[in-house]
């Protein structure tokens, strides 16, 4: 028996190290667990660093339905605690957002003129698929919410799915998405509330793009997309430009090593800025037969001096190491 329990408590000590040392470090592709140790709900996300905290904002996700909108925080981009749902769906049936509507890709900003953080998603109404392709917006006074639902509506009456939020140097908004069942990627200023897209809304290019991630190094755009494969993993894109609104300019595929040609497995979803020349590629290993365990992949990201892009696989990384 105190062989027996001997070796118990040797497992248990072996597994919590494990745990620890995996804590201390980012594991692509591989299970997240939180500081409760529960894995991490936050898909298709981005992450904001407010205070010197990251807050993590990603879908909710049941097998399959959406539940919301989730918010973890951390400070060190390794150890993340659970803030609780940032957005709930709705009891209410005249709701656009009621129980049963799909939540995908939700951004956060924040705007300094009405102290407000600005949530915009893609949203898909109750009972309708993918027929809505509308865009929603919320907001709130305190980053991890709870934040109230405005509206939705197609930009500029153009269907809208996967999307991201930019904040420009001079503190300009836009946001860039997949429009005319995802052949076109646009990209609209928001007003100075960062509610309401304007009518400066333009197409960036139709070529059948998705999961739009893009950052900025000097005065250079950087654009990561996807190609449309459902589910399926395929080949990113990386696309260039002086001025946000184009022309953008085809610059290969910036992923390398092992499964790059497939993104890793994944698909993105964000680029985190760390410092002025290093950021975070954010993406997703879906797994659509259970959309709650699909897993992500976090990747140190570089631009050298002559503006390349380069994303390099790594087994385990250190955000310290950037």
């Amino acid at each position: 028996m105190r062989n027996r329990t001997s070796a118990f408590l040797l497992l248990i000590c072996i597994a919590a190290s494990t745990t620890f040392a995996q804590q201390q470090a980012i594991v692509p592709a591989q299970p997240w667990a939180d500081t409760d140790g529960v894995p991490i709900n936050a898909h298709g996300g981005g992450v904001i660093l407010q205070k010197g905290k990251y807050y993590w904002f990603g879908e909710k996700r049941g097998r399959s339905a959406s539940e919301g909108v989730s918010v973890y925080s951390s400070k060190d981009l390794v150890s993340w605690n659970n803030e609780g749902l940032a957005l709930a769906l709705r009891d209410n049936p005249n709701s656009d957002i009621t129980k049963g509507a799909i939540i995908e890709r939700p951004k956060v900003i924040y705007n300094p003129k009405t102290k407000k953080y600005v949530m915009w998603f893609h949203l898909e109404l109750k009972g309708q698929g993918y027929k809505a392709a509308r865009a929603g917006v919320a907001v709130s006074d305190a980053i991890t919410g709870p934040f109230q639902f405005i509206e939705s509506f197609r930009p500029n009456d153009n269907m809208s799915r996967d999307m991201t939020l930019f904040v420009d140097d001079d503190g300009s908004a836009y946001h860039l998405y997949s429009s005319n069942e995802n052949y076109d990627l646009r990209v609209a200023k928001l007003t100075d509330d960062f509610l309401r897209p304007t009518t400066q809304d333009s197409l960036l290019f139709s070529k059948h793009r998705e999961a739009p991630a893009i950052f900025k190094v000097g005065k250079q755009y950087y654009l990561i997309t996807s190609a449309c494969t459902g589910w399926a993993p395929n080949k990113a894109s990386l696309h260039k430009a002086n001025s946000i609104f184009g022309p953008w300019e085809y610059a290969g595929d910036p992923l390398h090593g092992p499964l790059a040609e497939i993104t890793y497995g994944g698909q993105s979803t964000f680029v985190l800025p760390i410092t002025q020349n290093k950021f975070v590629f954010m993406a997703d290993k879906w797994n659509p037969q259970d959309l709650k365990n699909s897993t992500y992949i976090w990747l140190p990201l570089q631009v050298n001096a002559e503006g390349e892009v380069a994303v390099h696989w790594k087994e385990k990384w250190s955000p310290a190491d950037l």
